[in-house]
């Protein structure tokens, strides 16, 4: 049982690059709440956070940008290169990191959480989770992704890998484990199974509620799901400035990252909009209307909703 009453909490890890990231979107879309313990990070780091102060007095001045914010890039180079560093790092940054997962959740609506965290099991979260899920990929998936992602040279990307423990040792602590060397839809059903065998009231969210009487010409807001992908990527192949194709393996690939939001006029799409959520603050990444569509009604309409 986990430590909040009325949650069922996953503790979702794996070493760096066999995308969790993606994985807890996909169990967001399936409705659990999701909290990114790695974004968590980067806050109590920024300047005026609380861990700030600490790490600049034990790693120094030099690691910090010219806007007075630490540079990730070189602060990890030196942790990532030496255990005892990064274990001091830790130290530093993980109560600060437990405190706000303490808070997210007890704030959150939804019955179903899943926290993202690299350290899960080192760090002793996992002690407190109702399951642990690890997510694993091969040496060469991570490091393409870790150079095409994060632009990581060939070096930096084999020090991270190798400062990552073994995977098997993750998996030995699994109650489920995600392989996610193959495409999007493969890992989504991956995902969906093990969702309903940890007894998820449901294997997609549930629909936003329709208004009792809807007016010809009303707009009607409505969460997407995976299963519009292909009326998604028409949508948007019609209405991009670049002309480009796009397809539902692309749409698919792309609810790794975010959620869609259609707006719609007597059923039919005459809307998008693609936006991220990281714990709390949402951020519009895609923004489509069909021409018929004025911006000042598509506006309000989502506001409202």
């Amino acid at each position: 049982m986990s430590a909040w009453p009325g949650k069922y909490v996953i503790g979702l890890t794996g070493n760096i690059a066999t995308g969790k990231s993606v994985i807890r979107r996909m169990l967001e879309h399936l409705g659990a709440y999701g909290i990114d313990a790695d974004a968590l990070t980067h806050r109590a780091m920024a300047k005026g956070a609380p861990a700030y102060g600490p790490i600049v007095q034990h790693f120094g001045q030099w690691i910090l940008a010219p806007d007075g914010q630490i540079d990730r890039t070189k602060l990890g180079r030196i942790a990532f290169a030496d255990p005892e560093a990064l274990k001091h790092l830790e130290s530093i940054i993980h109560p600060f990191v437990r405190q706000a997962i303490d808070v997210l959740i007890r704030r959150a609506p939804q019955a179903v959480i899943v926290i993202e965290a690299i350290k899960l099991i080192e760090g002793g979260l996992s002690q407190v989770c109702d399951g642990v899920w690890v997510v694993q990929a091969s040496p060469e998936a991570q490091a393409t992704r870790l150079m095409q992602k994060r632009g990581l040279s060939e070096t930096d990307t084999r020090t991270r890998i190798m400062a990552q423990g073994p995977q098997a040792e993750k998996i030995k602590a699994a109650h489920v484990v995600i392989n996610n060397d193959g495409s999007f839809e493969t890992a989504w059903q991956q995902v969906v199974n093990a969702w309903n065998a940890i007894g998820a009231k449901t294997t997609e969210p549930e629909p936003e509620p329709e208004p009792t009487k809807i007016e010809p010409g009303q707009l009607l807001i409505q969460k997407a799901g995976p299963k519009q992908a292909e009326e998604i990527a028409a949508f948007i192949t019609r209405h991009n400035k670049e002309k480009k194709h796009i397809s539902r393996s692309d749409i698919m690939a792309a609810f790794g990252e975010r959620a869609y939001m259609l707006i719609l006029r007597d059923k039919h799409l005459i809307g998008l909009v693609g936006w991220q959520v990281e714990n709390l603050v949402v951020r519009v990444v895609e923004f489509y209307l069909d021409p018929r569509l004025q911006l000042t009604d598509a506006v309000p309409a989502l506001i409202n909703d």
